[in-house]
């Protein structure tokens, strides 16, 4: 746990360290390089340093011990931090899509600015993507290792954050072509990406927020354990809950029916050590066994 802790909160450290240099320095050569889309992906990393301080209290939450009020912990803060974040890029793309869109309307009546993008903005553009490449690729290392939502949803924007800026460098690179409309056009291509990616990282956030059924691998997992343990008859029923990372087993068995009360005890207390050994994150067993039907014997 502490481990995981340690990692989680590092992974969000450094991505709101990145974002906040690299929001100040893209808002500032956007401007003074007159770069829409650098620019629009300056406003992009300004709400990114937004919602990872909104990640950062909700995992904070997530740490609180289980109580009274609630017995299996707080670990589904993470999971609300993961909707919390998309629902900041949506917000995000919808608002640099339509200043996108006025833009190349203005250069394409002819009002827009016709000054000439700088080589600084190229450049920052450019490094951007270099930079999200390394953070894509760390932050989801250490969202897999974890299991975080939170962390996992982080790392779909560093993705996000890499088409974004590469659009920008695509944009700006032709803008100093003398296709000054190319830079705007790239910042509502930007914002396409950035929607897509809010809508993947709500859908994601959202599933572990729901109680569902187990996955192919984890219920083939569940049936393959329990299959080798006597007295088994039936494994009639598998229910998941999620609660953060961590994992709640609602199983049915089915046993032989003139089993005693205590020897139907000693078996689910069995199956339930071994698959907490067993399965990663799984957090609590809950058994229920009845006397097998004659079609699952």
């Amino acid at each position: 746990m502490g481990r995981r802790e340690q990692r989680t909160t590092q992974a969000v450290r450094i991505g709101l360290i990145a974002n906040i240099l690299l929001a100040g320095l893209k808002n500032t050569i956007g401007i003074i390089g007159h770069s829409p889309a650098l620019l629009a992906d300056g406003i992009n990393s300004t709400s990114d340093v937004a919602y990872y301080l909104v990640v950062a209290v909700f995992m904070r939450q997530a740490r609180k011990p289980p109580d009274e009020e609630y017995p299996y912990g707080y670990r589904q803060m993470e999971s609300i931090a993961g909707v919390a974040v998309g629902a900041f890029v949506i917000a995000t793309a919808v608002a640099i899509f339509w200043d996108a869109i006025n833009t190349v309307y203005d250069f394409l009546i002819g009002v827009g600015d016709q000054m000439a993008t700088s080589t600084t903005a190229l450049i920052v553009a450019l490094s951007t993507v270099i930079l999200k490449i390394f953070l894509t690729f760390y932050t989801r290392w250490v969202g897999e290792e974890t299991k975080s939502a939170a962390v996992i949803a982080l790392a779909y924007d560093h993705r996000n954050d890499i088409f974004s800026a590469l659009a920008a460098t695509i944009g700006i690179l032709f803008a100093r072509f003398g296709y000054k409309w190319m830079d705007p056009l790239a910042g509502a291509l930007v914002a396409i990406v950035i929607l897509r990616t809010g809508v993947m990282i709500i859908r994601d956030s959202s599933i572990e927020l729901m109680s569902t059924k187990p996955d192919a691998d984890l219920l083939t997992q569940v049936h393959t354990l329990i299959a080798n343990v006597t007295g088994v008859r039936a494994v009639e029923e598998v229910f998941v809950h999620r609660f953060g990372p961590y994992l709640v087993l609602n199983i049915t068995l089915g046993i032989d029916g003139s089993m005693s009360v205590q020897q139907g005890d000693r078996i689910s207390t069995l199956v339930e050590d071994i698959l907490l050994k067993q399965i990663d994150f799984l957090s609590r067993v809950h058994i229920h066994y009845h006397p097998a039907s004659e079609s699952s014997m």
